[in-house]
């Protein structure tokens, strides 16, 4: 797999954060659907992966994600950075990542810091029944009642402190995401419109 490498200038990175069963990857396609992004998904590049037979982290990724865990970040990191560059974008909206503290520490010094982060807040109970209904078709092998309850614990113990730090720095836009996927987009697309003022 090739190296990371930084993002040239001008490169506009908005991450989208959110525990799992938020909505991150549906309303990631509306705004490329409306704004022209590329959206990668770290969660899927991982997937992609892992399924790859010639890749060598393959069997690496599966053990992490089959226990519910964060995967090294130098692996998810990589990924990211080689799809950045093949994408000839400079516009990228990246979901599920960063999971952890360091992993956002390790992109902003290795890639590119991020402009923005979109924060789909959402009630424990309503990621349950929606990651619970997406199984019933995903064929994830995260997809169930025991993986669910570890990626709970996981998010909330290593990924919120990701949201608090770019807090900090004013770059977190709250969206509270209980209702519908289009209640929710309008929310969400004056705070892409804006970006642009």
């Amino acid at each position: 797999m090739s190296e990371i490498v930084r993002a040239p200038e001008g490169t506009i990175v908005i991450f989208v954060l959110g525990g799992p069963g938020s909505g991150k990857g549906t309303q990631c396609n509306k705004i490329v659907e409306d704004f022209g992004f590329v959206h990668l998904s770290a969660g899927d590049l991982l997937r992609e992966e892992q399924r790859n037979p010639n890749s060598k982290d393959g069997d690496l990724i599966n053990s992490y994600i089959k226990d519910g865990q964060i995967v090294p970040m130098e692996i998810t990191v990589k990924l990211l950075s080689k799809k950045m560059r093949e994408s000839k974008s400079n516009v990228f909206l990246i979901d599920g990542f960063p999971r952890k503290l360091d992993q956002a520490e390790y992109f902003g010094k290795n890639v590119v810091e991020p402009c923005l982060i979109l924060f789909l807040d959402c009630d424990k109970e309503v990621m349950k029944q929606r990651l619970l209904k997406r199984g019933e078709t995903s064929g994830r092998i995260d997809d169930n009642i025991e993986t669910i309850e570890k990626r709970f614990k996981v998010f909330k113990e290593e990924s919120l402190p990701v949201v608090e730090h770019y807090e900090k720095e004013e770059k977190v836009r709250k969206i509270p995401c209980n209702e519908s996927v289009d209640e929710v987009y309008l929310k969400i697309r004056p705070i892409i419109e804006g970006l642009n003022k």
